[in-house]
């Protein structure tokens, strides 16, 4: 079956066409987002923690185990399809958008709200392989619609407050305002300078956000949930194999992407035989299978198969076993393309950020790669590679590494081109490939095909 290609990054809110007193009280707006934006973000990642800490430490030792048992690993991801039928058949919304077609900023009307939460919750906390990214980018905009519910504004108005709810939502994920600001400039840069009208009041509620989860701490565990990598060596003296390694680690990325990406298609076109219900509980079961199977196999836990990757990504660098290293990354993927396709509710970034930096450790094991370079290098390339932006990526994997790599930044720019520009030839040729199929399928019978 033919891959069908995801679909580009949305471009941001339309700049809004207002001066003076109006838009500024636009930009006050953000910054009054940014503290309920950020305090509904919160609540729902110390939820998840707190759900993923009984499911997976306290119902084991309740059993007698101190890890979780093989029955549980195959059947807690089963329990969260359960919880994700029950969203996206009872509740509207379809509990978000599919991760199959990447991030979505645009404005989720409130009443999604609910089936956002409960599809999330049986999906994170569960196990299935997505991260939080797109649930908060969707509950960060219904707060911004829920405020503008109150004042007297336009449609773009509202989608503009709306994305800035957004903004403040995802702003503890990616390290404070940088990086989402970047990506949303970077998906929109083709509105020229007016861009930055529609972008400054989500900078704003992001900056509010990002104080307001600096304020509270490790409440509920947030810290947990940072993407951090800590005790990077210092790398401070560029060599010329590993700016060729890491032109690999780009390519690998990207193609392994475009495989991930094919199988997640093909799985969700079997919702058609099995419906909804069906291919998720099979989904549920085929991921905790997959995990179990890489335990069996070696693996040193079953959190390194299942969850987004966005804690165990820390770990992998510190693997020095080839082969415990290529198990993880071809069952991390495996899983993480059933879950993209068979109907759970996440985010896209971190399974494949998971994926870049471990292709990266392959690196370090085989060519004596600092795990600093496999660290920015991988993180920026697999962010390219699943969601076809290059800046953003770039300083997200740069900021990984750390004031003790910055010297690996030139590796990291030729990781994210590889990945960018493998990426792109990928998504060209699928999209020939689609449309050549349906050129096949609307052909008079009988006609010859086009030479």
């Amino acid at each position: 079956m033919s891959e069908t290609p995801a679909a580009p990054p949305p471009e941001p809110a339309p700049a809004p066409a207002l001066s003076g007193g109006a838009y500024l009280r636009l930009v006050g707006l953000g910054a009054l987002i940014g503290i309920p934006a950020a305090l509904v973000a919160v609540g729902f990642l110390a939820l998840v923690h707190q759900l993923e800490e009984w499911l997976w430490t306290d119902l084991p030792d309740a059993l007698g185990h101190s890890a979780p048992p093989w029955y549980l690993v195959i059947v807690l991801p089963v329990l969260g399809a359960l919880v994700v039928i029950a969203a996206r058949r009872f509740l509207p919304g379809d509990g978000g958008h599919s991760p199959l077609k990447g991030l979505d900023p645009r404005p989720t009307p409130a009443v999604y709200g609910p089936g956002v939460v409960l599809a999330a919750l049986g999906t994170l906390p569960f196990g299935a392989v997505l991260g939080p990214e797109a649930p908060l980018i969707a509950l960060g905009s219904v707060v911004g619609l829920a405020v503008t519910g109150w004042i007297r504004l336009g449609d773009e108005e509202r989608t503009v407050v709306a994305t800035a709810g957004s903004f403040a939502a995802v702003a503890a994920l990616f390290g404070g305002p940088l990086v989402a600001g970047v990506l949303l400039v970077e998906a929109g840069i083709s509105r020229g300078r007016a861009l930055i009208a529609a972008l400054l009041p989500g900078l704003v509620a992001a900056g509010i956000g990002y104080t307001i989860f600096i304020g509270i701490g490790d409440w509920g565990g947030l810290k947990a949930q940072q993407l951090t990598i800590p005790d990077l060596p210092l790398y401070d003296d560029i060599h010329l194999p590993d700016l060729l390694i890491a032109i690999a680690i780009g390519v690998l990325a990207a193609l392994a992407m475009g495989v991930v990406r094919a199988i997640g298609g093909a799985v969700a076109a079997k919702e058609r035989r099995l419906g909804m219900a069906g291919l998720l509980l099979a989904g549920g079961l085929a991921v905790g299978l997959t995990a179990q199977i890489a335990v069996w196999c070696g693996a040193p836990s079953d959190a390194d198969v299942l969850f987004s990757g966005q804690t165990t990504v820390a770990t992998i660098t510190s693997e020095n076993s080839f082969g415990i290293v290529v198990l993880l990354i071809a069952a991390k993927a495996l899983a993480y393309a059933i879950c993209l396709g068979c109907g759970f509710r996440g985010g896209p970034v971190f399974p494949a950020i998971f994926l870049g930096v471990a292709l990266g450790t392959l690196g370090v094991i085989v060519f004596d790669l600092s795990p600093t370079v496999a660290v920015a290098a991988g993180a920026a390339a697999g962010m390219a590679a699943a969601t076809r932006l290059l800046f953003a990526s770039l300083l997200l994997g740069t900021l990984l590494a750390g004031t003790q790599g910055l010297d690996a930044a030139p590796a990291a720019v030729l990781a994210v081109s590889a990945a960018w520009i493998v990426t792109a030839a990928l998504d060209r040729r699928a999209a020939a490939r689609a449309a050549a199929g349906t050129a096949a399928v609307i052909a008079p019978a009988g006609s010859a095909p086009a030479s």
